[in-house]
């Protein structure tokens, strides 16, 4: 069943095989039930932040105990953050664990894609916005995030190429491949561009195999895949 305000964004399984997803249209963060079935069910996992209606959870990754982190931009809503129904007066970045709603960031204009470095000790941040299009990063201390940086600024390949940053993922090596202005970036851990991979159209995000053979990308009604042979000693 689809969400008749935008179904379903980012997606997610966690370590119990269930399928966790960002429905911002709905609203929420949400678990499906008896997957896959014929007849799956949707059980809130959480849709508010102190009373007030999340914005339209967008994206999200897990960590290894279970904590869910996830962004929360305005897309969702038709008038984004003019609408009326905006309860929330920021776009935040929140985490998730033992049913307790924790809110890192709140400073972001379109958080976007996100995604935890292999050791956990940080989280990377995309942010969709024409007019800033970066990625940030930022230390995990704790239950918080610390020493915020910009990991890397995309203003320059935005004036030449189309596409927004959007979703990202890690390779094992530690390069991070970003949906972003032209294509999916490859961007050392550094933050030095590496290379662009152009499918032909804007992506919006992207995934490896378990192998890491192939990454996978999601541009307006296409999946496409590219065999990755990634050896970042090449660079």
């Amino acid at each position: 069943k689809n969400s008749a305000n935008g179904g379903a964004n980012g997606l997610i399984i966690n370590s119990e095989g269930e399928l966790i997803l960002c429905q911002h249209g709905d609203r929420r963060l949400a678990k499906l039930k008896d997957w896959p079935s014929k007849n799956p069910e949707f059980e809130t996992i959480v849709d508010n932040y102190n009373g007030n209606i999340l914005n339209s959870p967008n994206d999200l990754t897990i960590s290894k105990d279970g904590s869910i982190f996830f962004t929360d931009p305005p897309y969702g809503l038709a008038n984004q953050d003019l609408d009326s129904l905006k309860e929330i007066s920021f776009n935040g970045v929140y985490k998730f664990k033992d049913n307790k709603l924790k809110l890192l960031i709140n400073n972001l204009s379109r958080p976007n894609g996100i995604a935890l470095s292999n050791d956990e000790n940080f989280l990377y941040v995309a942010n969709s916005d024409k007019n800033i299009p970066i990625i940030t990063v930022y230390e995990i201390y704790n239950d918080t995030l610390i020493n915020e940086k910009i990991f890397f600024n995309g203003a320059t390949l935005a004036k030449t190429n189309k596409g927004l940053f959007d979703g990202l993922k890690i390779h094992s090596s530690g390069t991070i491949f970003a949906t972003g202005p032209g294509g999916v970036l490859i961007i050392d851990n550094t933050g030095k561009h590496l290379g662009t991979i152009n499918p032909g159209s804007r992506v919006a995000n992207c995934a490896f195999d378990k192998k890491e053979d192939f990454l996978y990308m999601t541009s307006d009604n296409n999946l496409t895949r590219i065999k990755i042979n990634y050896d970042p000693l090449s660079y």
